[in-house]
């Protein structure tokens, strides 16, 4: 028999519900502007009606009703909308934190005005040019000095600007990976909270945004993907490693070395293992600093390299109006000061390498001179040895040109004497030195007998890096090579001082059957004006006007491809963050149409308690004996 008082109950149940469904309302309302916040709803539902079948009952027609119960309080949420907003972040991530650098970047490159490393090289070029016609003068001697000062000021500037960026890449490296494990801690604590919760029979519903804004944070720096199957086991991936997993949160380390010039390296704290990053702002900030900002340096030294060397080479063998020569215009700096390039790389006080630079034959050759002869070179290369054939049909000059376009990481030329010259270029893998030659093997005639660089054919007669004294397999002796520059060059080299203590050192002419040039001579003035639209310069770039042209235009380039790449990264996540926010943000207008609605529910439930009441009241005190 159903109870007299079962209506108060069904009452009461009404009111609790409809009073839990205006405070989630309020709830709602005043997160608005919270950040990651997602909506919430009370699902209600009919309580269980009091017979059950299977239980005995009296015999009256249907069930009856126990009125409503709160069933669930839900947060609602686009489960494959936030995977997808996760896998898109990276992107967006990525060119935001590269942007700004790639502006600072063009400003270093924005030339305009005499002051500009261009306009400087023209003017050192003029100066010798005007040395030619009056080679007997002090005065464009003084001119020579003063222009080449300043392009070495310009040449440090530049470097120093490239050099300060890398430096603030690493910086910025260093706090990014302070905030990707402050987040890896702080979603494996949210994910110890929502576990016990969940324990509890309850909806963590805030500590679930907690935890999503938390991992759209993290998006943004690193690319992550998530797996919620296991509720206990919530867990983040990045690079196919697990990061977070329940409430174990990976940590990143970061080390440095003598091989990344003291820049860190990110490493899993656990396993010391290289921490790989295929997108976000972390992924950008590395690449910026060991790719885009490397590679200009790397350019920079080997424009510089390659200048002071050619200018080098032109002005140790002429004579200055004093009769002195074999002077270098620039001062180098070795990176070992072994004669012989022997260096102990791997420190344990013996030698086992050998750094050399540059490689000259002994034998003159003529560019346009067919070989006769066949064979394959073998260079050192970026990914490993690189092959490069000859044929009898070749000609000198297409043999250079075929070394240079191989991608191996030793060009070739041919010098002011006819010498054939190899010399090393920046490396790609940060493991082996700049302009240092590694490998060089021929299996015909081509760099023995015929140029003369070479004592044997094969692997037995090759040059190798890997071993000390390796020079002995070369011709010619000491004369033929020069060791490698200290690392960065352009950051280092400067004027010889023996120039600037006596201004009539500046060489000008070339001598003749062991005398000294004649005061009126301009030859070697004019053969190192002449270097500047010569095709001189080693590797792609034929001339020094040809680096400048490539360098602005990259630059151009990189600033271009990062401004429509992120506005186009802005766009999609644009749309998607709108898409989510009409899903799960809260509308003001909704929330008071439900705030409405369950003001309602609440007044109907306890007008029905009052009108129970009043019937009760009617039977316990007005019904008389």
């Amino acid at each position: 028999m159903t109870s007299t008082f079962s209506g108060i109950e069904i009452g009461k149940r009404g009111v609790v519900a409809h009073q839990q469904a205006l405070n989630t309302t309020g709830h709602n309302l005043s997160n608005a502007s919270t950040e990651g916040y997602s909506r919430q709803r009370v699902e209600m539902s009919a309580f269980a009606p009091i017979y059950l079948p299977g239980l005995n009952r009296e015999e009256t027609p249907g069930q009856l009703g126990q009125g409503t119960v709160i069933e669930r309080i839900e947060r609602i949420r686009d489960q494959l909308l936030d995977k997808r907003i996760i896998s898109q972040a990276s992107g967006e991530g990525y060119w935001n934190s590269r942007d700004p650098y790639v502006r600072m970047m063009e400003q270093l490159y924005l030339e305009v005005g005499d002051n500009s490393l261009r306009s400087r090289m023209d003017a050192f070029w003029d100066s010798w040019q005007e040395l030619s016609n009056h080679p007997a003068d002090t005065a464009p001697r003084q001119a020579v000095i003063e222009r080449g000062s300043t392009l070495v000021d310009a040449i440090h500037e530049r470097y120093k600007g490239l050099k300060g960026l890398q430096d603030m890449v690493d910086q910025d490296i260093r706090l990014t990976v302070g905030k990707v494990n402050d987040l890896s801690r702080q979603i494996a604590g949210v994910n110890r909270d929502i576990q016990r919760i969940r324990a509890q029979g309850d909806n963590p519903n805030d500590l679930l945004d907690r935890r999503d804004l938390l991992v759209d944070k993290l998006s943004s720096i690193i690319d992550v993907t998530v797996d919620s199957r296991d509720p206990d086991e919530f867990m983040v991936h990045t690079a196919g490693f697990v990061l977070v997993q329940g409430k174990i949160g990976r940590q990143f380390d970061l080390t440095a070395g003598i091989e990344t010039e003291g820049y860190s390296r990110v490493v899993w704290q656990d396993t010391r293992d290289d921490a790989h990053f295929a997108g976000g702002s972390l992924a950008a900030l590395v690449d910026l600093r060991d790719d885009t900002l490397e590679s200009e340096i790397q350019n920079l030294d080997n424009m510089t390299m390659n200048f002071v060397d050619l200018v080098n080479e032109v002005h140790r063998d002429a004579y200055g109006l004093n009769g002195n020569t074999g002077l270098d215009f620039f001062q180098e700096y070795p990176f070992v000061t072994n004669l012989n390039g022997n260096y102990d790389r791997d420190g344990d006080g013996a030698f086992d390498s050998t750094y050399i630079f540059r490689i000259n034959g002994t034998n003159v050759l003529e560019g346009r001179a067919q070989l006769g002869i066949e064979g394959q070179i073998t260079l050192s290369g970026a990914q490993g040895d690189v092959n490069i054939p000859y044929y009898p049909t070749d000609t000198v000059a297409e043999v250079v040109a075929r070394i240079n376009n191989a991608g191996a990481e030793v060009v070739a030329r041919l010098n002011r004497d006819g010498y054939l010259s190899l010399k090393g270029v920046p490396s790609a893998d940060r493991d082996n030195p700049d302009f240092v030659i590694r490998h060089i093997e021929d299996s015909g005639h081509f760099l023995t007998g015929y140029a003369g660089l070479l004592n044997g054919r094969g692997p037995e007669g090759a040059y190798d890096w890997g071993q000390a004294d390796a020079m002995t397999a070369l011709t010619g002796g000491v004369q033929s090579y020069a060791v490698a520059p200290v690392a960065h060059p352009s950051g280092w080299i400067d004027l010889n001082p023996a120039l600037l203590r006596d201004v009539n050192s500046v060489a000008a002419g070339f001598g003749a059957n062991g005398r000294a040039a004649n005061p009126g001579n301009g030859d070697a003035a004019l053969a190192i004006a002449s270097i500047r639209n010569t095709p001189v310069m080693v590797g792609r770039q034929g001339t020094f006007d040809d680096y400048f042209a490539d360098a602005v235009g990259r630059v151009g380039l990189l600033g271009e491809q990062s401004d429509r790449a992120l506005e186009t990264q802005n766009l999609i996540m644009k749309q998607l963050r709108d898409m989510r926010q009409s899903i799960s943000g809260v509308n003001m207008d909704e929330e008071l149409s439900a705030m409405i609605k369950y003001q309602h529910g609440y007044a109907a439930a306890a007008r029905f308690i009052t009108t129970v009441n009043t019937l009760l009241d009617t039977i316990i005190n007005r019904m008389g004996v």
